[in-house]
Parts: C-alpha cells; structure tokens; sequence
C-alpha cells in the first residue's frame, strides 16, 4: 500500500491513458473521440512531467557570478519544454478533430459512426 501512495501519480497517469484509450477505441460519438483523445495525451503529458520531477531541485538558471553548479540539485527544463510543445500540439490537433466532426456533422447530420458508414453506403 505504501508503494501505492509514493507512486500515486503513475497510478492516475494509467487511469487517465486507459479511460482515454476506451474512449476512443469504444464509442461510436466523433466527439466523444475527440474527448478521449484529450485525455489520453493529458496521460502522457502527467507521464512525462513525472518522470522529469526531482524532490527539491533548483531551477536551471545560472548564477551571475558563474560559481560552480552541483549538476544533480538542478532540474531539467527538457520534460518541462516538450511537454509544453505536446500542449500545443495537443490543441492543435484536438482542434482539427473538432473541425473535422463538424464537416461530417453538416454532410451526414449525425456524429454517429455507424449512421455515418450506412449513409456513405447509400
């Protein structure tokens, strides 16, 4: 129970990846896809900032006096930079996905996968 709680933010990184995964692999709804896309990045994005968190480290800036820096009290900016660029790029294609649900929405009127397919079909 203990290595539960210390590890307490990986255990919600796997909710939220799986919750996300069921969601776009199970319902039918083009923007319940969507949402589930969201949080299954979201996942990812916890993932990395927690693989990237130090117990009491420093922010990486470099005193003006350029005195001699212990390396492992610094944190690295890395995760923290590209989990900010995921963000973006998270948006970005949640973005896409909503406009492409609503260009299937104005031609099929239905968000509903299998509605969609019968009316291709016709």
């Amino acid at each position: 129970m203990e290595n539960l709680i210390a590890n307490f933010n990986y255990v919600i990184v796997v909710i939220l990846m799986m919750i996300g995964l069921w969601s776009m692999l199970a319902q039918k709804n083009l923007i319940k896809k969507c949402i589930g896309m969201a949080i299954f990045q979201t996942g990812i994005i916890l993932f990395f900032i927690s693989i990237g968190a130090k117990q009491g480290a420093k922010v990486p800036i470099l005193p003006d006096d350029f005195s001699p820096v212990v390396v492992d009290q610094i944190a690295n900016p890395l995760t923290q930079i590209l989990m900010l660029t995921a963000i973006v790029v998270g948006v970005a294609t949640l973005g896409v996905g909503l406009a492409l649900a609503q260009k299937i929405y104005h031609q099929h009127s239905s968000f509903d996968e299998d509605e969609i397919l019968e009316n291709q079909r016709k």
